[in-house]
């Protein structure tokens, strides 16, 4: 039996088409994807996220045990409400899952952070999570009575601000990107997977309601999970289970920028089997292609790394589709290292010659490639 979010009613008055999402109902448009993405890159578009997993994190080791735990260094978040993003690994160093953790408390004693997780992985993550906390002074707790709301787009803050109160309001004025803070029992963030400036907002189950109407009331357009991945993909950001996994490390995934090396003695889960790695040469990238001409671009299509027509290695796209805001088709794809800025992709049994580029794609609905 799939599980709903407290605004499965709504989205059904809407006429979602509703699909199963790792278990849950959840709605994958309204009507158009296309205009839903269009919505988000340009004004503001309304996501239910309520099935993402929430973590709390408190005790007196909670720093301790998230800096083993986590790839990235909570030591970074010198003050309350900031956030970052990072891997949780194994011991070999593939990715368990990503995820974003907010220090809620000022360093010190009774340390609290917050931890937002993936829904598909939620009873792999809460194990190892578990596992790995036996030797620290820590407690964890999920929040299932939390909902989850992201509201995306360049008018976002302006207008989820207009339909709060006015310490809420005044919270987003003074909220950075990637900082978070409580006000009223609602928690606030300036964070997103859109590759647009918005917010995501964790509130309880029976407010979630009245807040997701007055948002559109306001003029905010209900947007679905397909909408979701082209606006992740144009901004290069990986989907897990697609682009990594527990077979591919940060190194391999375009993410060693979340890797904190210094200071050498935090021995993090699954930093001796990337050191190693980083030493021995990383054998693959994550690269971004562009399909200028005709065809689509789709996930375990082949992509053949050399000269045209002379093909020296191979690799595969990891995630790929068509780009509403450029007009072309766009992939994230795993290639050799050696790759250079052009490649061939076989779609249908013809090679089609791509771009091979830096993600994102797309940032702030501006291209950013030539």
């Amino acid at each position: 039996m799939t599980k709903t979010t407290p605004l499965h009613a709504q989205h059904l008055a809407l006429g979602a088409k509703m699909v199963d999402f790792s278990g849950w109902d959840m709605p994958l448009h309204y009507g158009s994807q296309v205009e839903e993405h269009h919505q988000v890159r340009a004004d503001v578009g309304l996501f239910d996220v309520s099935h993402m997993t929430i973590v709390d994190v408190s005790g007196g080791q909670a720093a301790a045990y998230l800096r083993y735990l986590l790839a990235n260094d909570v030591a970074r978040l010198k003050h309350a409400g900031q956030a970052l993003y990072t891997t949780m690994l194994n011991e070999q160093g593939g990715v368990i899952d990503d995820l974003i953790v907010y220090r809620m408390t000022e360093p010190g004693t009774n340390e609290w952070f917050r931890l937002v997780v993936n829904c598909g992985t939620r009873d792999v993550d809460l194990a190892w999570m578990v596992d790995c906390a036996v030797r620290f002074d820590v407690s964890l707790n999920e929040q299932p009575d939390l909902a989850m709301v992201a509201v995306q787009g360049p008018n976002a803050l302006k207008l989820t601000a207009s339909v709060l109160s006015e310490s809420r309001a005044r919270l987003i004025d003074g909220l950075k990107p990637f900082q978070g803070q409580e006000s009223e029992g609602w928690f606030i963030a300036r964070t997103g997977y859109t590759g647009e400036d918005g917010l995501e907002l964790m509130l309880p189950d029976e407010e979630v309601v009245a807040f997701w109407q007055a948002l559109i009331d306001a003029g905010a357009k209900p947007c679905g999970l397909g909408a979701r991945d082209t606006l992740r993909l144009e901004a290069g950001l990986n989907l897990y289970g697609a682009d990594m996994n527990q077979q591919v490390t940060p190194l391999e995934a375009n993410l060693a920028w979340t890797l904190a090396w210094e200071p050498e003695e935090r021995r993090f889960i699954g930093r001796d089997a990337l050191e190693k790695q980083r030493n021995e040469g990383v054998p693959t990238k994550l690269v971004g292609l562009v399909l200028e001409g005709r065809g689509v671009l789709r996930s375990h299509q082949k992509v053949l790394v050399g000269k045209v027509g002379e093909s020296v290695g191979e690799g595969e796209i990891t995630s790929g589709g068509f780009s509403p805001t450029l007009g072309c088709s766009v992939a994230l794809a795993r290639v050799p290292a050696a790759t250079g800025d052009t490649a061939e992709v076989e779609v249908r049994g013809k090679k089609l010659v791509v771009k091979v580029i830096q993600p994102p794609f797309v940032r702030r609905g501006k291209k950013q490639f030539s």
